[in-house]
């Protein structure tokens, strides 16, 4: 359920100048606050974006990540074990071993 959050348009009670609350998507936006009846209004707030993941956090989760080095050429920088550090285009050999880190 998201958290929305609501700025008094008076005084603020003891729950501060903003607040928040779990609503519905569906629910209508408080016109009062829960806690001391006052009027209160929706206000933006910024998104929660996760970071990005590391290449070693990328790793333990499972996940293979390749990066363009030259034509043909990528970069295994996930790489495990005795995985090649680059893959190269029509070289099997050089390819992640995917079947281990999906059975894992």
């Amino acid at each position: 359920m998201p958290v929305y959050e609501y700025e008094h348009l008076e005084d603020p009670c003891d729950g501060g100048k903003v607040i928040e609350t779990k609503q519905s998507i569906s629910d209508a936006p408080l016109a009062r606050c829960p806690n001391c009846r006052r009027p209160v209004r929706r206000i933006m707030s910024a998104p929660y974006i996760s970071s990005p993941k590391t290449n070693g956090e990328l790793r333990d989760l499972g996940f293979t990540k390749l990066v363009k080095r030259d034509d043909g050429v990528y970069e295994n920088v996930t790489r495990r074990g005795s995985e090649s550090r680059y893959m190269e285009r029509d070289k099997p050999e050089t390819m992640p071993h995917l079947h281990k880190t999906m059975s894992e």
